[in-house]
């Protein structure tokens, strides 16, 4: 399954790696949830000491040989062998919307995840986080080590993720058309954090959107 050792590739970090995936799928899906135009940072105190935050810390950027691995030793929030990060608000209700500009990176993971996931596993091998997820130049979702290839997307320089936390789904979306490419379904029952992998280039991140009308 190709699929599978790309998504185990993508998460080999600190001499770690993936089980094998399996496939499901999910659907499109309506809702009329209210929104309520979330707006975040990047958290630095979950950061992965390969990733280096800027712009007021809505970016976030890759540096191969990482920052000091011992920076914040004693913060259990802190990601210690993943390239991952959290966003700083908590979601428990409600429909958000926000967008990620991607610069130079062919190798990157956006979606939620669980405020108190473990800092153990990486986002997308787990069942309290679902990621859409970009390497070798094909999209895939993945949540609880399934993976499932995201076809009928490029790779834009700007996409959308579409979270309705009350529906229980969670979105991809294209921008431009503006139109949601992919779904993911799941019964959400604790706060959940936007999250991000990334391991080359940059992210930035687009927070306190109106979601598009085409969208509703």
């Amino acid at each position: 399954m190709a699929m599978a050792v790309n998504a185990a590739r993508l998460c080999r970090l600190a001499g770690r790696t993936v089980p094998s995936l399996s496939l499901t799928r999910w659907t499109r899906f309506i809702s009329t949830s209210p929104g309520n135009n979330l707006q975040f940072r990047l958290d630095e105190r979950t950061a992965h000491s390969s990733l280096d935050l800027f712009k007021k810390d809505t970016a976030v950027i890759y540096r191969m040989l990482g920052l000091d691995p011992s920076r914040g030793q004693n913060n259990p929030e802190r990601f210690r062998d993943w390239a991952v990060v959290f966003g700083d608000e908590k979601i428990g209700s409600g429909r958000h919307y926000w967008e990620v500009t991607v610069k130079k990176s062919q190798q990157f993971r956006l979606g939620v995840a669980e405020a108190q996931m473990s800092r153990e596993d990486c986002v997308g091998t787990n069942s309290s986080s679902w990621v859409f997820g970009y390497t070798q130049r094909k999209w895939f979702a993945m949540t609880s080590n399934k993976i499932v290839p995201v076809t009928l997307v490029g790779k834009p320089d700007r996409i959308g993720i579409l979270l309705d936390y009350n529906a229980g789904l969670l979105g991809l979306v294209d921008i431009q058309k503006p139109a949601v490419i992919h779904t993911m379904r799941a019964q959400f029952k604790t706060p959940l954090c936007p999250a991000f992998g990334l391991w080359d280039g940059e992210l930035l991140t687009h927070s306190g959107l109106e979601e598009p009308e085409g969208l509703k």
